[in-house]
């Protein structure tokens, strides 16, 4: 995802946007390169995969996440097989995880199927990133990654962490990474949180089109308003955390 000339090397980090969502996604894609936004583009569905992938095959700065979103399992656990058959293909899994609020709690244990069977395949293959959902469920998510996912065959980024301390705790020594968007900032408890995760383990997101600022669904180049907020809330300026999460990524990345 980090071009290695000058010229093109990403500047801002999105490591977690739904691209497909968006209208006008193939202007999006263009305007990430513009923008030099190094974005992971989730999908929610294997269904998806193919056409995001052809859209942004020829982009220096958009890659596409491989995902079976746990929101979506209760219809779509049939899409299994079809998601285990592009996974060699992919370097990128995502959105993929566990969620327990009360909307999909029913599904739960499917989720838990599916969630386990993606990380064995993970990392059976091995070399893969995922972005990890985990709503109500981190402790659920962390033993199904410590049993499944061995450090050395896979790196997890944990997606709009809402943990505890101690379950974020867990989550660096299982070696995690966090993505931080905006929204996440807006709350002093779980401002209080990120400021206390290693400062080598943090990416930033967006969930656009999820999250709006002002009733507009937030872009991948809009993240430079989270690495101001993120600094903030650091106590660094913007400039040594615009830094930290390029080079965070790029450590992520070359493992």
């Amino acid at each position: 995802m980090i071009e290695t000339s000058n010229q093109s090397a990403a500047r801002w980090v999105d490591f977690h946007c739904h691209v497909d969502l968006y209208k006008d996604h193939s202007a999006l894609i263009a305007e990430c390169d513009r923008e030099r936004v190094a974005t992971l583009a989730v999908t929610t569905t294997p269904k998806a995969w193919p056409r995001n992938r052809e859209l942004a095959a020829k982009s220096a700065h958009v890659r596409i996440a491989l995902g079976l979103h746990p929101q979506l399992v209760a219809e779509r656990e049939n899409e299994l097989p079809i998601f285990e058959r592009y996974l060699s293909d992919a370097r990128y899994v995502g959105e993929i995880g566990l969620d327990a609020g009360p909307r999909f709690y029913r599904s739960f244990p499917a989720q838990e199927r599916v969630f386990e069977r993606i990380l064995r395949a993970c990392a059976e293959q091995g070399g893969k990133i995922l972005t990890v959902h985990s709503v109500r469920a981190v402790g659920k998510v962390l033993n199904h990654i410590e049993s499944s996912l061995p450090q050395d065959r896979g790196r997890v980024v944990m997606h709009w962490f809402t943990g505890t301390s101690a379950e974020a705790r867990r989550a660096v020594a299982l070696g995690c990474y966090f993505s931080i968007n905006g929204e996440m900032l807006r709350s002093p408890k779980h401002r209080q949180l990120v400021g206390s995760l290693p400062l080598d383990r943090l990416l930033t997101e967006t969930d656009g089109p999820f999250v709006e600022r002002d009733g507009q669904p937030l872009r991948p180049r809009d993240v430079g308003h989270t690495v101001a907020e993120l600094a903030e809330a650091r106590n660094v300026s913007a400039k040594a955390m615009e830094d930290a999460v390029l080079q965070n990524l790029r450590h992520l990345v070359s493992a």
